[in-house]
């Protein structure tokens, strides 16, 4: 292929991606040698805890051209999330009665949305090599929903670094934003990753609640938060309840606290917008919902996907941690009383435990 038109196509490509409300793209080759020791390393360690999925697939997540055939690029994009609120996250978590929710979740489930803009951006490209090329090309479109390599494609793509607390940081942009990728056999240009600004910073590593971050760039899945009240099915191991304070779906602070963040651009995505008020409601209002109400409630988002006893297994524990009330206490022992689940049943325990109160 021509060089020179293959240039061109990857800047227009960069521009359809900014008409399509991405805000910032970039292209990298598929060596992920690097990533993948440090995955297998990982992986021995124990650190993914009950997520399987991470090495379920073989090679095919750290080797892009054994999951989709021919692939040797892959443009990666950036989605800004942060939404414009009216109670600032961090003064949510000093209100042990007000309810957390991962600032990613609060709107409708983005897994959709990038993938229809990136699918729009794949139509684009088809069409310009249709007129500029005289052959096919292969694409496939991911949203955390493959066995893709995500961070380290994009930090080869230029997109940013990872930082030590494993998330994607961007100078201009910090950390609060979504990726997504195409998987394309164009051999395109590639961008240039960049260096990593953390310096000696370890704000990240000392904010943890439950100390994930067991050293820098080391995360243990099994620590985490949001592993605790997202991907964990069982019971929370009692030592990491009380750290969980007013958290129900997921965990900021390594994010809140980064200095990168102070950059961090607001998304003006109507689908990001808090829905169903879960930027400002109090635990008993979200522990009140019975479970067609939290199906109702949680269409079109991520956290419907923990389901419904989860929700309240982490719910209860938030109760335990906030002060003592009537409210609560009644709040408890009422739920206690309806639920079918033996593992929400012992949450709700243990959260009466917390308040002195005789099972």
């Amino acid at each position: 292929m021509d060089q020179p038109l293959l240039d061109q196509l990857a800047r227009r490509i960069k521009q359809w991606a900014s008409e399509l409300g991405f805000q910032k793209t970039g292209i990298s080759d598929i060596d992920l040698s690097n990533a993948e020791k440090h995955l297998s390393s990982w992986l021995e360690r124990d650190f993914h805890g009950d997520m399987e999925y991470m090495q379920r697939h073989g090679s095919k997540r750290t080797h892009p051209e054994q999951l989709v055939e021919n692939t040797c690029r892959v443009i990666s994009c950036r989605m800004d999330y942060l939404p414009e609120e009216d109670i600032n996250p961090k003064e949510l978590l000093e209100q042990p009665a007000q309810a957390f929710v991962s600032r990613y979740a609060l709107g409708r489930d983005y897994h959709k949305l990038l993938r229809k803009r990136l699918q729009q951006l794949v139509n684009r490209i088809n069409k310009e090599i249709e007129t500029r090329f005289d052959k096919s090309h292969n694409f496939r479109v991911f949203v955390d929903s493959a066995p893709v390599m995500e961070k380290a494609l994009a930090e080869k793509a230029g997109l940013g670094w990872i930082g030590k607390h494993t998330n994607l940081l961007d100078r201009d942009a910090g950390s609060w934003f979504f990726l997504g990728e195409i998987y394309t056999s164009l051999p395109l240009p590639t961008d240039e990753a960049v260096a990593s600004h953390c310096g000696d910073c370890t704000a990240c590593i000392d904010i943890c609640p439950t100390q994930a971050i067991v050293a820098p760039y080391q995360l243990d899945a099994r620590r985490c938060i949001s592993y605790l009240t997202i991907e964990l099915s069982d019971s929370i191991p009692v030592e990491f309840r009380k750290a969980m304070g007013n958290r129900i779906y997921g965990c900021d602070d390594c994010q809140q606290v980064c200095p990168w963040n102070r950059f961090a651009k607001v998304s003006y995505e109507e689908d990001f917008m808090p829905r169903q008020q879960l930027d400002q409601s109090t635990l008993l209002e979200l522990f009140e919902w019975d479970e067609n109400s939290f199906l109702k409630k949680t269409e079109g988002s991520a956290i419907r996907r923990i389901g419904y006893f989860k929700w309240l297994r982490n719910i209860a524990i938030a109760l335990g941690n906030q002060e003592k009330t009537p409210e609560v206490i009644k709040a408890l022992q009422r739920k206690k009383s309806q639920t079918a689940s033996e593992m929400v049943s012992e949450h709700i325990d243990w959260a009466l435990q917390q308040h002195d109160q005789s099972l």
